[in-house]
């Protein structure tokens, strides 16, 4: 796991974004912690208007419970700080829950038949499960593991530090969960997190473009003319969705 330090904090998101596919950016693993979890969250950086929206939207997949969990656990995968927007500010619960209805949680454009066999990491995920069954199994699995080991507390439920316990051992397949694999189940999670914290805004994350903001990325913008024969010079233009301008 990461330094959980503001530098190593950023250094991970400036890390994440090379990882992240290039159409998810315009259309593995460690997490990030706050540096106290007993500490008050920072104001979000969000504006008014942008956290009532994040407020507003009604999930099409995720049940109430399921709701609920997705966005505490994306909330400790990427806290907010005085840096940068954290998971919920940027809307990544949101981009998870369209992702569950479209093709990746349909896995319309993967090979899905069988044999399923126990294989390497390397090899990518190889179960039988769409992503969005996985999601929801694991969801319900890691509850039902936190109800009988935490004292009949949902994830949701617990404090900081012991949502990362319980991520940590997702992670790391201390904790097993009953029909469905913990560290498939969390790959997909932190996999998700990251995509929809640097996405193109048009699919529900990085509202108003902040991520991408926080590390100078400058989005779609199709005309660089300008900038081509100012080698080290900043640019000071804001980042650009597919859609249009984003602050």
């Amino acid at each position: 796991m990461s330094d959980p330090s503001h530098p190593g904090r950023r250094g991970f998101l400036r890390r994440s974004i090379a990882i992240v596919p290039a159409a998810t950016a315009l259309t593995t693993t460690g997490f990030v912690i706050a540096q106290d979890v007993t500490a008050p969250a920072p104001p979000p950086p969000g504006t008014p208007e942008t956290l009532s929206h994040i407020a507003a939207y009604v999930p099409g997949y995720f049940h109430q419970e399921e709701w609920v969990f997705i966005k505490a656990a994306v909330a400790r995968l990427i806290p907010s700080d005085d840096i940068g927007p954290g998971a919920i500010e940027a809307g990544v619960p949101e981009f998870i829950d369209r992702q569950m209805e479209g093709a990746f949680g349909q896995a319309a454009t993967w090979y899905m038949q069988g044999p399923f066999v126990l294989s390497s990491p390397l090899f990518g995920y190889q179960g039988k499960m769409l992503p969005r069954e996985v999601y929801r199994a694991g969801i319900a699995a890691t509850d039902a593991w936190c109800k009988a080991q935490k004292g009949g507390k949902t994830f949701a439920q617990l404090d900081a530090a012991q949502q990362d316990e319980v991520l940590k051992g997702l992670d790391g397949e201390t904790i097993k969960l009953d029909n469905v694999g913990a560290k498939d189940f969390f790959t997909f999670l932190l996999q998700n997190t990251k995509e929809g914290y640097f996405s193109d805004p048009i699919h529900g994350g990085n509202k108003n473009a902040a991520a991408w903001k926080m590390i100078g990325f400058p989005g779609a913008r199709a005309d660089y003319l300008d900038w081509v024969d100012k080698p080290g010079v900043h640019y000071t233009l804001p980042p650009v969705s597919i859609a249009g301008p984003q602050g």
